[in-house]
């Protein structure tokens, strides 16, 4: 496979993630984080960061509104629910298997 038809696929896929994500708002970020290791906020953060390495002016804010759909503050306002005592000690043993987000910030 050449270099070009990679990069498109890798696209398609990272397309494809995120629109299932703007699906599945009833998943929330925290169990993502301790099933995944990562959440929209670390897409966001990869994505932000790929933008920079690339010469790109974008804040945190703008990424996150691609990945989410929406703006955070809507999101959240719409979409999230307070983390139960049981999710945030899973987040806790969780930590050291979550996503490393290197070139944010």
């Amino acid at each position: 496979m050449d270099n070009d038809t990679r990069i498109r696929l890798e696209a398609a896929a990272f397309r494809g993630l995120v629109e299932h994500l703007q699906r599945r708002t009833d998943v929330q970020n925290i169990d993502l984080m301790n099933l995944a290791g990562f959440c929209r906020n670390c897409l966001s953060k990869w994505y932000l960061a790929a933008a920079k390495s690339e010469g790109i002016e974008m804040d945190y804010d703008h990424a996150r509104s691609i990945v989410y759909g929406m703006t955070y503050d809507q999101w959240k306002n719409d979409h999230q629910t307070s983390a139960t005592g049981e999710q945030k000690l899973a987040f806790e043993e969780t930590k050291p298997l979550h996503a490393v987000i290197s070139g944010h910030n």
